[in-house]
């Protein structure tokens, strides 16, 4: 790379003419400057001193033009004065750059600081790694007043760093595969062993993280596929209850690991509920900084929602605030892999199968009218029948509410994925619910808590007049033939309030709670009052819930 100063300059108060210059690219001219600059100036490179050469003699230029300006025209004048650490550096130079090796040198403004940034692409990694220079401007003035006149002194300050940038663009990539009901766990099915990755010949172990109920009811039949395939089949059995995920969880799988020696690109299995897979995912993510891992959702509340994004995560009890918080620590960290098998709801009761319909409804609110339509149709009679009934497989309801839901879900989450953007509709049943669940001793699973989360929302969007009675009544009917709560004793006031504080917390400085401005239209508003979840409150204390 050739960087080509155009002028002859006055650099650091040492004037140089043509002749001196290269030597002074050189470091070999002896100046009057302290010699802290003029150590300051050998220790930069031959480019540096181009460009900051360059740019001196244009700002010194357009100094002088203004100062002639100023002189012409006032008496007040004007003084630019520099540390003697400090230089001025604005790139104005022209860069060379040959057909085979181009180099591009980037210019942008530092957000927070308002300093100029150039960036320079390094030699073996061009892509990824940059030197940098930054470049903040600084002005102050002050006015003196004498006797006879009144002095306006402009002191300029310009400051420059140097650094490195590093930037590496983590590739995300990950298949949700729907697994032909009920054929996960078939010898003919090589999809689960599949998922486990290529090893060499010989490799023959695996490692699963099961929930203990999935392990009560299928954990021979999981034993069963891997035994047959000639692999050795290690588990690690946990509770999958909300009350279960805690730090020691992912501690415990973490020993487990390092009992088996899990290989650093070997992916282990996670069978079970939305705690179990959140718990797993976490170790994944901490053992060896990072394994793969394969969920295997068991629940609908797992299907169509723990299974799909990239968070991970447990409660945390804090020993200063001896207070509980719901998913405080976690981590963004996708799975290798997804495998869903629709055949597991079947296995559920029917209240389980009514909390995973709470994260369902939640999507149809704002996000899509015609889920909405199948919940509100045909939602009650696949509770009842555990998503069983011939006539509604048949029609391809069951399967469509499932693919509806996951699809909303990863099109929301997708581009997304680190919630860079917090104003998010699928945080709508997500702002009060989170200290519902955490009541101590309440009786109400996740997808419940969200739903009463969720009309309340409703709620505060008639009173704001986003929405009108009839809809309300609409989706209030929805919920009850569902089998939701739509209220809990443990809505009060202060646990209302308090959401709203932990969400300005949580979504960085505003409220952003998503409400409904149709069924299937959302928009995030950060400005509820007190006063105003207390007119909510009241006003959903006449609903017969």
């Amino acid at each position: 790379m050739t960087i080509k100063a155009t002028h002859s300059v006055s650099s650091l108060g040492v004037t140089l003419n043509e002749d001196k210059r290269k030597k002074y690219d050189e470091g070999k001219v002896n100046s009057t400057v302290p010699k802290s600059v003029a150590d300051m100036w050998e220790s930069l490179s031959t480019e540096v001193r181009a460009a900051l050469i360059a740019s001196e003699m244009k700002a010194t230029d357009a100094y002088i033009a203004k100062s002639s300006l100023t002189r012409s025209g006032s008496n007040t004048p004007t003084i630019l004065s520099r540390s003697s650490s400090d230089a001025l550096f604005e790139q104005n130079s022209s860069i060379d750059s040959s057909k085979d090796n181009e180099v591009e040198v980037k210019h942008e403004k530092c957000p927070v600081s308002g300093a100029t940034v150039t960036l320079s692409p390094v030699e073996r990694a061009p892509k990824n790694v940059f030197a940098f220079t930054k470049t903040h401007f600084s002005e102050k003035s002050e006015v003196t007043k004498t006797s006879t006149a009144t002095v306006t002194t402009t002191t300029k300050v310009v400051s420059t760093s140097r650094g490195w940038r590093n930037i590496f663009s983590l590739p995300i990539s990950y298949d949700v595969n729907m697994v032909a009901h009920g054929t996960l766990f078939d010898r003919i099915n090589s999809q689960l062993l599949d998922a486990t990755g290529v090893h060499p010949e010989g490799y023959n172990t695996r490692f699963a993280v099961i929930d203990a109920e999935v392990d009560t009811l299928h954990g021979e039949q999981i034993r069963n596929y891997f035994a047959c395939k000639g692999i050795e089949l290690t588990t690690c059995v946990i509770n999958g209850g909300e009350a279960d995920k805690r730090p020691k969880a992912v501690d415990y799988i973490l020993d487990e690991l390092c009992a088996y020696k899990l290989r650093r690109r070997e992916p282990f299995l996670a069978i079970g509920g939305g705690c179990v897979l959140d718990i797993a995912g976490m170790a994944a993510c901490l053992y060896r900084r990072g394994v793969p891992f394969v969920r295997v959702p068991t629940t609908l509340l797992a299907i169509v929602d723990a299974s799909v994004g990239v968070k991970n995560g447990v409660d945390y009890c804090c020993c200063v605030t001896n207070e509980t918080y719901k998913n405080r620590v976690g981590s963004f960290y996708a799975p290798s892999s997804c495998l869903l098998d629709p055949a597991f709801i079947a296995s559920q009761d029917k209240r389980n199968i009514s909390n995973g319909f709470g994260e369902i409804l939640k999507l149809a609110l704002v996000r899509s009218p015609d889920l909405f339509d199948l919940l509100e149709v045909h939602g009650k009679t696949l509770i009842e029948s555990r998503f069983e009934d011939a006539t509604l497989k048949q029609a391809g309801v069951s399967s469509r509410i499932i693919d509806l839901s996951i699809q909303i879900m990863l099109e929301e989450l997708g581009p997304n994925l680190w919630e860079t953007k917090l104003d998010r509709c699928v945080d709508y049943g997500h702002t009060f619910s989170k200290l519902l669940e955490m009541v101590p001793g309440a009786d109400i699973m996740h997808g419940e808590a969200v739903n009463v989360d969720g009309f309340f929302c409703v709620i505060l969007s008639y009173l704001r007049g986003y929405i009108d009675m009839d809809t309300v009544n609409r989706i209030f009917a929805c919920m009850k033939s569902l089998s939701l709560p739509t209220n809990s004793s443990d809505l009060n006031l202060e646990l209302a309030w308090q959401s709203c504080k932990d969400a300005i917390e949580h979504r960085h400085g505003e409220q952003r709670i998503p409400l409904i401005t149709e069924i299937g239209e959302s928009i995030c508003v950060s400005d509820v009052t007190e006063e105003e979840l207390e007119r909510a409150l009241v006003f959903l204390g006449k609903f017969d819930h």
